[in-house]
């Protein structure tokens, strides 16, 4: 639970992001091509974390001896393909990063 001060604080800040600028008419700045980036780079973010659980979870499965060799050259083939269509995609809308900054948690992807 934050402390009332830091509640306080947080309340502060946010009220004075509301306030009228000193013209008077407020503006919302929306630009529709960082709409649709915003969104390509969420839905990107979303298929490479997949990607690298998917990796991950399909080295597992090597090491343990689970997979023929026709599986792990599809699994490899496949994922090497999903990799190259999440950079292709990243080059087409200029998306440079699809690490997401979570604060104190860190970053999202490795």
């Amino acid at each position: 639970m934050s402390s009332p001060e830091i509640a306080s604080d947080f309340l502060a800040e946010f009220a004075t992001a509301l306030e009228e600028p000193a013209g008077g008419a407020t503006r919302v700045n929306i630009d529709p091509e960082k709409v649709e980036q915003g969104l390509v780079k969420l839905v990107l973010v979303i298929v490479e974390l997949l990607r690298q659980l998917l990796e991950r979870q399909a080295i597992r499965r090597m090491e343990g001896g689970t997979l023929t060799g026709e599986e792990i050259d599809r699994l490899g083939t496949t994922l090497m393909r999903l990799e190259e269509k999440v950079k292709e995609i990243q080059e087409h809308f200029q998306i440079e990063d699809l690490n997401l900054n979570l604060g104190p948690l860190g970053k999202l992807l490795d």
